[in-house]
Order: structure tokens, then sequence, then C-alpha cells
């Protein structure tokens, strides 16, 4: 099959197309012949030397996928209603970037109707990670706010819809005019410029005083202390990445007195039925919503495979709004 391998750690030329050997099914698992891979920052992070491949994942780049089911554990996908020739997406610990790709099956879902392979391969990655973090961990409600710092992002455009749809209200970050107007066309009800305003001032104001009751958290490093200062009463802080950096100072004092939570996830690593766990939450509560246009994918461009450099170079460079996608 062919494939997109990291040759060394460094810039995107390091990405290169070549030949590696068809994967096989194991146990519990699916083959999956890929038409389209979905590009996340964790794929960046490892090409760049930053984000170990777990033990047991392929080498090969690419979190999540979507495809034909061509081969698999029959009795595993018979427990799950699929079979061969079924459209699915997938999330992978591994090996994304392939003609061919193995996945769990628990961590299969059918493409929800309507949807292009494209489109499908978008999803995984981001709404496994949002509904586990903002509904499992954060435990959002209906009524309640919710203040996404990258709106425009893939796990943004993600937790925008999601929230909106499950009855939040939503306050989004952002770099530029032109990403509040896409987040607000999204269903975003504010979006605070963070050049120009002061994030946690902004949402105080928004809230009338009262704070925000759930951050997601995309920067961490300094950013952290204002979200602690514009949290609510019982608010809830969730960290899924770092990209400001790793240390932190905030006032502690206000997290005693009201009574704030902070937390975090990585998901890569979490064991199969963890993640299985998800997907079933995801099929039961978010693909109908999918399914009736509640919510949609935010494709921003595909490239083709042997482009993935080019993929990359427009994800450093923070100019997209949504998910960026290779084809094969």
């Amino acid at each position: 099959m062919k494939a997109v391998e990291i040759t060394s750690p460094g810039a995107p030329e390091v990405l290169r197309l070549t030949d590696r050997p068809d994967p096989q099914a194991g146990p519990g698992e699916l083959l999956i012949r890929v038409r389209a891979s979905g590009v996340n920052r964790p794929d960046v992070l490892q090409r760049t030397g930053n984000y170990p491949v777990p033990p047991g994942a392929s080498d090969i780049p690419g979190l999540e996928v979507a495809g034909e089911i061509v081969a698999g554990d029959a009795q595993a996908m018979a427990e799950r209603g699929f079979k061969l020739g079924d459209r699915v997406c997938a999330l992978v610990a591994g090996g994304g970037y392939a003609e061919l790709c193995t996945a769990p099956v628990g961590q299969c879902l059918p493409v929800p109707e309507g949807l292009s392979d494209v489109e499908a391969a978008s999803l995984p990655e981001t709404f496994f990670t949002v509904w586990s973090n903002v509904f499992d961990r954060a435990r959002l409600q209906a009524g309640e706010t919710l203040l996404v710092q990258g709106g425009s992002s893939g796990i943004g455009v993600t937790a925008i819809q999601m929230a909106k749809a499950l009855g939040a209200t939503v306050i989004v970050t952002v770099g530029s005019a032109e990403k509040a107007q896409a987040c607000l066309a999204l269903g975003a009800d504010h979006a605070i410029h963070y050049r120009e305003q002061d994030f946690a001032l902004e949402a105080k104001r928004l809230t009338d005083g009262q704070g925000v009751n759930v951050i997601l958290d995309m920067v961490a490093g300094s950013y952290v202390a204002r979200e602690v200062e514009c949290l609510a009463e019982d608010g809830r802080l969730v960290i899924i990445a770092v990209q400001g950096g790793v240390k932190a100072e905030f006032n502690a004092g206000l997290v005693l007195r009201r009574r704030l939570v902070i937390t975090g996830s990585t998901l890569r690593p979490r064991p199969v039925a963890f993640k299985a766990a998800i997907a079933q939450s995801l099929q039961a509560k978010v693909w109908p919503l999918i399914a009736s246009g509640a919510i949609r994918p935010v494709i921003y461009k595909t490239f083709a495979a042997a482009d993935a450099a080019a993929a990359h170079a427009l994800m450093e460079s923070n100019q997209h709004i949504g998910k960026i996608v290779l084809t094969w």
C-alpha cells in the first residue's frame, strides 16, 4: 500500500509518500480501505518529534480515517452491526495516512447519512475529543455557557456545533475578524478577538459578571490564570493541549471559594474500551444531529495524500477554519 511516513523529525518536508506492507486486521479489528484521512495537530507534534507513538501503534501518522471495510473479525463486526463493504469512519492510534488502515471495531462508526468520505474523515478525532472532555469530563449541561479557546480550529468548530445543538450558550476566542464571522455563522453566540480584547474580562461581561461554566482549553500556560478568573461558581476547566506551555500560576484561593474543577485528558493512549464507549455515545446522541443537518462537518481544504507536507504547512500557519483532509 501507499502510505505517508515521517522520514525523520522535522519540518513538513520530512513527510514522504512511500510503500509499506499491507496491514492485517487482528482480533476485534477491521481493515479499512481508506478514502480520506483527517489531519490533526497531534500529527504535527508527532512529525516534529514531540508526540511519541503509543506502544503497539503504527509509526505512520494519522488518527482518523474514512473508507470501506474490506476485511476484519467477523464476530466483532457482527456484534457492532457492520459487514464487508460498509462505509465507516474510525478513530485510530496511528496509521491513518495510508491506503489501508486497521481499527478496533469499537472505535468505528457508520458514515452518517449524506456525508462524503472527506466529511466523514473529519469527524472522529475532534468529535471523540469534544464529547469526552466537554460532556463526559466537564458535564456541560443545557443552559450553561461554554468558552472555547480557538473557536475556528477543528476542535473549535466541533465544540461550537455540538454544544449549541445540545442547548448550551457558546463563547469562542479567535484571532481574526474572518474567524469570528465563521464561528458566529456556525452558531457561536459571541466571538472574542483575543489579540484585541482580554478574553477573561469579556467572558465576565458577556455573562453579566457570573462567569462561564465550562472552558475547553488548548493553550494552557499563562491562559490558566485568566481562565480561573472568568469561571463561574462550580466551573470546570478542561485542558486538552498545551500550546502555550506546561507551566501555569493561578489564584488557588478562587479555586477554593468558587469550588472550581481543573482537569484535562489525552485520548490517544486510552484503552479501546474507553474509546468504544465514546463511540457509542456519539452514535446515539450526536450522529442523528449530523444526519439531520443540525451539525455539519467544516472542511477548509483537501490535499492529495502525496501533498501531506503542504497540508501540515497549512495546519502550522493557523490560517485554516475547520478541518484539513488528505484524499487517496
